[in-house]
């Protein structure tokens, strides 16, 4: 099978603020994205050739991004993988520019939260038809990723409190960097004795363990990598695009330890075979992770051979994904303080790793980057769409 590695770059990148946004439309940000990568790309709307459109509730056809955008009666595609679904714009985006169909691909991913009526207690038949059939109105999702919290402390020796203090501590970190990043949607700092009192959401998941829910859009514009540095100076290479979709088997199987998850073990382990990549913790420079609660950043990290299984407690409570420590991960607040408005999240964490590379990223700045990661989980810990995206400043 032919890699996507060092074929395709990204030359532009946009981003709007994330947040409760109640001044803006989906349409508006969807503009202030758009724009923004156009100018970072240098190029005009005429220029794009065909454009991928992520949006998991927001709506429905491609038409809702040749609208705002005046597109030109190019093709224009929509597409949805739950949490994965900027990521998979993207990916869709880099394999047309890969084999041809288009010179120049433009992906914009997009929602609009605060005012749907999603936010809270959702509206059960919006879950009935957004999700799988499977969840019903028992469903939610600090209940699975509570068991998830409370089977790793089990199974690792984390006794209540500590394994508490080990997920705050990912907590404090993410609010940290979040306070860094100007289009974050929160900006305060907490403390590990604030995570321990919060309000309990899904025990041991408290409010600061849970990511909150936002409106945002972002946007990437890719070409050849051969003619990238026609446009800029400093694109950023695709290495790897992987997404590995569950068939279900945690649900259906016994065995299932609710201490992994097999789509992110599945995805990262391609990435990195795509990417030439052997050793992930000494050879990725920075990550932005799905820390969609604190103990799946927790589990991810294992999952994506950044730290031992079991020994990831370790690295949080030693710094090691800090921004100063050996591999800094959520550098700009992640899902946690940045936001997730879902068809988003993808691309603005390739728009962090993007100026992380290009070592444009400000006071969260990471030293010396050479690779970077972007990684989604949509779904359930038993169940899910997982994307990883591997990009690189320099041709390997």
């Amino acid at each position: 099978m032919e890699s996507i590695r060092d074929k395709v770059a990204i030359i532009g990148m946009g981003c709007t603020k994330f947040g409760e946004n109640w001044d803006k439309s989906a349409d508006d940000m969807i503009v202030d994205a758009a724009y923004e990568a156009y100018e970072d790309a240098g190029i005009e709307p005429r220029d794009v050739g065909a454009a991928w459109y992520g949006t998991y509730v927001t709506d429905v056809t491609g038409q809702s991004l040749a609208r705002p955008l005046k597109l030109d009666y190019i093709p224009v595609t929509r597409v949805e993988n739950a949490c994965a679904t900027g990521s998979d714009a993207l990916r869709n985006a880099c394999y047309a520019v890969a084999c041809g169909a288009c010179d120049i691909a433009l992906a914009v991913g997009v929602e609009k939260l605060k005012d749907s009526g999603y936010s809270g207690l959702p509206d059960f038949e919006l879950f009935r038809r957004q999700l799988n059939t499977y969840r019903t109105r028992t469903y939610s999702p600090p209940g699975h990723f509570a068991m998830m919290a409370t089977k790793y402390f089990e199974k690792y020796g984390l006794g209540p409190e500590e394994g508490k203090r080990i997920i705050g501590q990912i907590a404090v970190k993410n609010h940290h960097n979040g306070s860094l990043a100007p289009k974050a949607h929160f900006h305060n700092e907490i403390t590990v004795e604030q995570v321990l009192k919060a309000p309990i959401i899904a025990w041991p998941l408290g409010l600061y363990d849970c990511c909150g829910v936002s409106d945002g859009a972002a946007a990437a514009i890719v070409t050849r990598a051969d003619v990238a540095k026609d446009f800029r100076a400093d694109p950023i290479y695709v290495k790897a695009l992987q997404i590995s979709v569950g068939p279900f088997e945690g649900y259906m199987n016994p065995a299932y330890d609710w201490v992994h998850v097999e789509e992110t073990v599945r995805a990262g382990r391609a990435a990195y075979a795509e990417a030439g990549i052997d050793n992930p913790r000494k050879e990725i420079s920075v990550a932005e992770v799905h820390d969609c609660f604190s103990i799946t950043e927790l589990v991810i990290m294992g999952d994506l051979q950044f730290s031992p299984r079991g020994k990831a407690p370790e690295d949080v409570a030693s710094g090691f994904f800090s921004l100063e420590g050996g591999l800094p991960v959520n550098t700009d607040g992640g899902l946690k303080c940045f936001g997730h408005p879902i068809g988003a999240s993808g691309l603005r964490m390739m728009y962090e790793v993007y100026k992380q590379l290009q070592d444009k990223a400000g006071p969260r700045q990471v030293k010396n980057p050479r690779l970077g990661l972007t990684h989604n989980l949509g779904g359930t810990p038993a169940s899910a769409s997982v994307s990883a995206i591997i990009v690189g400043n320099e041709k390997s």
